[in-house]
């Protein structure tokens, strides 16, 4: 996928990979909505191929990490410096931190994760919309975002993260659907 060079490409990006994300769960039957995943995860390297069980635990991720962003933004815009990732996590134990996320979200339904997904969407494009050009990609521009800049963690989180759900509702859908 192309990294976003302005805010109109990062909006543009976010809304393409969502509009497509949701076409593709729209065209799935009820009974492949709410069926465990049967794809073999045993020759897949990445350990969110085991880790997400069903369609619920993807909207669960997606939405998780959009609030992991929500919440550095908007912290750090009020000046309570926010690290993006929650103590103890780091990059290098976030595996964690993304299997913590899939044990407390067998609480919730897929009605429920799928509203509240739509609506946080929402508020990152919001978000998005509130920062110029230079605040989203010069890197360093605001402290808290370490070496890189705020746009790609909105990519990151957004059009990034739904590119690697669509493959995966995708593959869902193609060996559940037969």
């Amino acid at each position: 996928m192309a990294r976003a060079q302005s805010k109109e490409e990062l909006i543009t990006f976010s809304e393409e990979s969502w509009q497509k994300l949701c076409s593709l769960i729209n065209s799935l039957n009820e009974e492949t909505k709410n069926t465990n995943f049967t794809f073999k995860v045993e020759d897949k390297k990445e350990k969110h191929w085991a880790r997400d069980k069903n369609l619920r635990d993807v909207m669960v991720h997606l939405y998780e990490w959009h609030q992991l962003l929500i919440n550095f933004v908007e912290k750090n815009k009020r000046g309570e410096k926010t690290s993006f990732l929650p103590s103890p996590y780091n990059w290098k134990n976030y595996g964690e931190m993304n299997d913590n996320f899939q044990i407390n979200g067998q609480k919730k339904s897929l009605s429920e994760i799928t509203q509240q997904l739509s609506e946080s969407h929402m508020k990152l494009i919001t978000l998005i919309e509130n920062f110029s050009n230079k605040e989203l990609f010069t890197k360093k521009y605001f402290d808290w975002t370490g070496s890189t800049s705020l746009g790609q963690y909105f990519q990151s989180s957004m059009s990034s993260h739904y590119e690697w759900a669509y493959k995966k509702i995708k593959l869902h859908k193609k060996t559940s659907e037969l």
